[in-house]
């Protein structure tokens, strides 16, 4: 009797089996997402992929230290090459600009043959850019901005980082998933703590060389441990992008995050040649200086979508976009003492950071089914963002001889942000936040 039970349930379980099978692949040939989740009975470590994660995690972060190279070298290199205050602006700003608009490149190669392939080549052509310039040199100002367009392909690694690893996971641990790839960013720490101590003992120009070596590892560890997830979505057509462009909300985050990220970016670019003119310290000293404010910065980014998730993402950037608007203007006004600044960029840079965190609290929740569009919309305003403080800041002080105009603006563009975000946060409550279940927005 016992035994025919335990043959009848087995028989069940396998009829069930059989019929969840069939309509998750009838699902799937539908273009529809599954009814069942197979990660949502597993933890976060057990439902998705370990070695891609973490092989896009050290992608991301050293292709970020990459990015940012020439804002630390800057007050050497315009030493050394003679540029005035609005070609080092805008030297420090082209891979910021090229970053950007590679990444819609690499958003389209995404989609057409895989994330795993288009990081390959990505981490190729700036390792052959900077071994160029590390055997012939650079000699002249446009030999820089050259070098900053192949460095705009290490800036656009945020396109490929983060769809290779988030791809591999179930929604549920999503946010996990893109807040460990994302916290690649803190890899510009690493070029303002090291990028000018290398200069002062080695050259400017070895300094590309050695950088090789944490590119040429992290290279070869995506190579054995990066892959493809088997659930890879269909390509998205040009029209796609056309199509969320014609909602205006698209341009409200693409503003939003230009200040945050692009603010962010900027800073990290600008602030060692901003220390060294104001102040008369030392690359080196400028590099710790810039460090200690760009690691705020990526140490908060998680820290300002929980927040968002605890008090709405409306809320949590209405009070960033304030606070950053006010450092700003304290900063533009000037002040003599080293250590008052430095306080002042640290707390702006991780104001701008909890920014971050919260515009990608709500962009998913806005742009659900073309969030894969979006990221890629949101981070070119980001980058043009980013290349506008940096370039602007460089000709504030040519043009006056002083940065300060160049942060009066920037901070008019947070108010701007804020005015805008205030004027549509009601109809985002009431039409899709509305729809939202248990989310705060």
């Amino acid at each position: 009797m016992h035994v025919a039970r335990t043959r009848k349930d087995r028989g069940l379980v396998s009829n069930v089996k059989c019929w969840k099978d069939t309509l998750m692949a009838s699902v799937s040939m539908s273009g529809g997402s599954s009814v069942s989740n197979p990660g949502a009975a597993t933890g976060f470590w057990q439902s998705g992929h370990r070695p891609t994660l973490f092989a896009a995690f050290l992608y991301f972060d050293i292709a970020f230290m990459v990015w940012v190279l020439l804002g630390p070298l800057a007050p050497i290199i315009s030493k050394d090459l003679g540029l005035s205050p609005a070609q080092k602006g805008l030297m420090v700003a082209i891979p910021t600009l090229a970053g950007a608009v590679l990444r819609f490149v690499n958003g389209f190669l995404v989609d057409r043959i895989g994330p795993k392939k288009t990081g390959t080549i990505s981490q190729i052509i700036v390792m052959a850019g900077l071994a160029v310039a590390w055997q012939f040199g650079i000699h002249s100002y446009a030999g820089t901005l050259a070098l900053g367009v192949v460095l705009g392909f290490a800036g656009a690694s945020f396109a490929v980082a983060l769809p290779l690893a988030s791809r591999w996971y179930p929604p549920e641990h999503q946010g996990k998933a893109m807040g460990i790839a994302g916290m690649g960013n803190s890899g510009t720490v690493f070029a303002s703590l090291f990028a000018a101590l290398l200069a002062k003992a080695v050259g400017w120009t070895n300094v590309f060389g050695f950088a090789l070596i944490p590119l040429g590892v992290a290279f070869l560890v995506y190579l054995v441990a990066a892959k493809d997830s088997p659930d890879q979505p269909a390509p998205q057509p040009m029209a796609a992008y056309a199509r969320v462009m014609g909602e205006g909300d698209c341009w409200w985050f693409m503003l939003f995050y230009g200040v945050t990220f692009g603010g962010f970016v900027g800073l990290a670019s600008s602030l060692p040649t901003y220390y060294t003119d104001g102040f008369g310290i030392t690359p080196v000293i400028a590099g710790y200086c810039t460090a200690a404010g760009v690691f705020a910065g990526s140490l908060v980014r998680p820290l300002g979508g929980a927040l968002a998730d605890r008090f709405g993402g409306i809320r949590t950037l209405s009070i960033v976009y304030a606070v950053a608007a006010a450092l700003l203007v304290v900063i533009a006004l000037g002040s003599k003492s080293l250590p008052i600044t430095v306080a002042l960029f640290i707390a702006t840079l991780g104001t701008l950071g909890v920014g971050n965190g919260a515009v990608f609290q709500l962009v998913p929740q806005r742009f659900r089914k073309e969030i894969g569009v979006m990221t890629g919309l949101v981070g070119f305003g980001g980058g043009v963002g980013g290349f506008y403080l940096a370039s602007s800041l460089g000709l504030a002080k040519q043009w006056t001889g002083s940065a300060s105009l160049g942060f009066l603006v920037f901070a008019g563009l947070a108010l701007i942000a804020l005015a805008g975000l205030t004027g549509v946060k009601r109809r985002w409550r009431t039409t899709w936040g509305a729809a939202l279940q248990g989310a705060r927005i």
